[in-house]
C-alpha cells in the first residue's frame, strides 16, 4: 500500500483479492465506489422519510394518550401530570431504527476503508458519489427536521 495520494494501482480495497492493478479495474472500481456513496445518500433519505413517518405515530400516540388520561381524571382532584417531552419506546420503530443506522454505519466504514487507500481517483469518485446522492436523495433526508 502506497501511504501517500496517488493515481496508480495496486491497493487492496476490502478484500486482499481485490485489488485493481490496470487502468480498466481502477475506473471500474471508481464507479462501483460512486454508486455505493450515492447509495448510502439513498438509505440516509430513506431514513429520514420513515423517522418522519415514525415521529408522527408517535407523537399520535402520545397524544391520544394524553386524552384519555385528561378524561378518565377529574381535572379538580388530579395532580398536574407532567407533559412528555420525548417520545416512547416503541419496538417497531426503534428497533429498525437501530438496524437502519448500522447499516449506514456499515456503509460509512466501507467508503471510509476505500478512501484510507490513498487512492486519489477512488476518493474523487466518492466525493462525487455522496455529491450526486446528497443532490438526489437529501431533500428527503430533510423532512426529518420538519415534521
Amino acid at each position: 500500500m502506497i501511504p501517500w495520494l496517488h493515481f496508480t494501482g495496486g491497493s487492496v480495497l476490502f478484500f486482499e483479492s481485490w485489488e485493481p492493478n490496470t487502468p480498466g479495474a481502477i475506473a471500474g472500481t471508481c464507479i462501483g465506489l460512486l454508486a455505493l456513496a450515492v447509495f448510502e445518500r439513498w438509505v440516509n433519505g430513506m431514513r429520514g422519510i420513515v423517522e418522519a413517518k415514525w415521529k408522527k405515530r408517535a407523537l399520535a400516540l402520545m397524544s391520544s394518550k394524553a386524552n384519555v388520561r385528561g378524561s378518565a381524571t377529574d381535572s379538580a382532584a388530579a395532580p398536574p401530570s407532567a407533559t412528555r417531552t420525548y417520545p416512547p419506546f416503541i419496538p417497531s420503530h426503534d428497533i429498525p431504527r437501530g438496524a437502519l443506522f448500522a447499516f449506514q454505519a456499515l456503509l460509512y466504514y466501507l467508503l471510509m476503508l476505500a478512501v484510507m487507500t490513498f487512492q486519489a481517483g477512488f476518493i474523487i469518485a466518492i466525493v462525487g458519489g455522496l455529491m450526486i446522492g446528497e443532490v438526489l436523495f437529501g431533500r428527503f433526508n430533510a423532512v426529518r427536521a420538519h415534521v
